[in-house]
């Protein structure tokens, strides 16, 4: 099996929408033919994306990618926007948004979140709401070369991203007394369930999980659970099942082949995310995206911003540029998200070139310098085959 199918997944997440109506809920239909997607910058076979910096290592991350980008034609221009838990304006906030609605795409560095300061909101969550960024997938595989407690985990984590636990909905009733909202509609259940079901089927994946606590919060989860049921009657062939978060945690690290899809409500998928990075290498090598009908935002898998690592030339760039060529499929940029990628994974399976968080001695420049000493032979060989095929086509 090629990396592109092993480590590449975008190609048919977007698709002609058709909707389907359960229970009085519309919902979009993601088939399997690729179209393309909405409202792209794109001008003479080129696209600007967007190029949100974030806090931490997310800076020193973008210009790896814009550097490997550039070594390998990727025909990508970016808009930088600095955006950082320092920039608390809203005109920050507004640029950044402006920027990505005129893109269509973005990639970004992880914003903190200072939980410290109860005036201060997520800038990630409103990045997240404000584009309608309904999904967030996280794909989980083994590499190899890369020593983990587990081999074989091979899993897709899909999160409802607006609502939940993160609709930034607290106040204080009285001193000593806070009261939060978590939101659970049937419309955004009903969607997500929806969307990891077509997802499973364009994937040929064979199980589907929801993970909830309706055990206890048997109105708000007990709706996320009933959302799901109901749309995996839809779906005959895919096995359905589900399972408490707290039994999901402990499955994960106990024996986390067993898992497929699972799909959740914010929290829990936030949760879990995590804990499957983990088992894979970490947030150093999980690429992660979030994405709506107009939208789609390229992250690493982990909402880590490495904070402890800027500046120290340790953090591993690999997850960002897996992330990045996600974006580049989203694109349409297959080619140049193969070249990549499989550069990547030729320097951490076969070169076996690690910094400190898979067990190496590399340097982040020293990663990077080996996926472009990687990049630069097959760019050339790559860009003189197309020339060749440009002039034999020639009447």
């Amino acid at each position: 099996m090629g990396r592109l199918t092993i480590y590449g997944f975008f190609k048919a997440v977007t698709g002609n929408h058709q909707h389907t109506n359960i229970n009085g809920t519309q919902v979009v239909n993601y088939s399997q033919k690729q179209t393309e997607p909405k409202n792209l910058s794109r001008y003479g076979g080129r696209n600007t994306v967007t190029l949100l910096t974030g806090d931490g290592v997310g800076p020193e991350l973008m210009s790896h990618v814009q550097e490997v980008f550039r070594h390998a034609g990727a025909p990508i221009d970016f808009e930088e926007v600095e955006i950082n838990s320092s920039k608390e304006d809203p005109e920050t906030m507004r640029g950044a948004l402006l920027s990505v609605q005129r893109n269509g795409v973005a990639i970004k560095g992880n914003i903190e979140t200072k939980f410290d300061d109860p005036s201060f909101k997520s800038m990630n969550v409103e990045l997240r709401t404000e584009l309608n960024l309904f999904a967030s997938v996280v794909w989980c595989r083994s590499i190899p070369a890369v020593k983990t407690r587990h081999n074989n985990i091979d899993l897709i984590l899909i999160r409802e991203n607006t609502e939940g636990e993160y609709t930034n909905l607290e106040h204080e009733n009285v001193p000593g007394v806070v009261e939060s909202l978590k939101i659970i509609t049937a419309e955004k259940s009903t969607k997500i369930a929806k969307y990891a079901f077509d997802f499973a089927k364009r994937h040929g994946r064979k199980k589907v999980t929801a993970i909830h606590k309706a055990n206890i919060m048997k109105l708000g989860d007990g709706l996320f659970l009933e959302s799901c049921r109901k749309v995996a009657c839809l779906y005959p062939d895919i096995e359905f099942n589900d399972m408490i978060i707290d039994n999901a945690s402990m499955q994960m690290v106990s024996r986390p082949q067993q898992f497929d899809v699972l799909v959740m409500p914010n929290l829990y998928g936030n949760i879990l995310s995590n804990i499957a990075a983990g088992l894979v290498g970490g947030p150093g090598v999980v690429p992660g995206m979030n994405l709506g009908e107009d939208y789609a935002v390229f992250e690493l898998g982990t909402r880590n911003s490495g904070r402890s690592l800027k500046g120290k030339n340790i953090a591993n760039p690999s997850g960002m540029l897996l992330a990045a060529c996600d974006m580049l499929d989203y694109l349409g940029q297959y080619e140049h998200a193969t070249l990549i990628r499989d550069s990547v994974m030729d320097v951490l399976c076969e070169k076996k070139i690690h910094t400190p968080d898979l067990g190496g001695q590399a340097t982040t420049l020293e990663v990077v310098q080996a996926i472009i000493d990687d990049i630069k032979p097959k760019a050339r060989s790559w860009s003189g085959n197309v020339a060749q095929n440009l002039y034999s086509a020639k009447p």
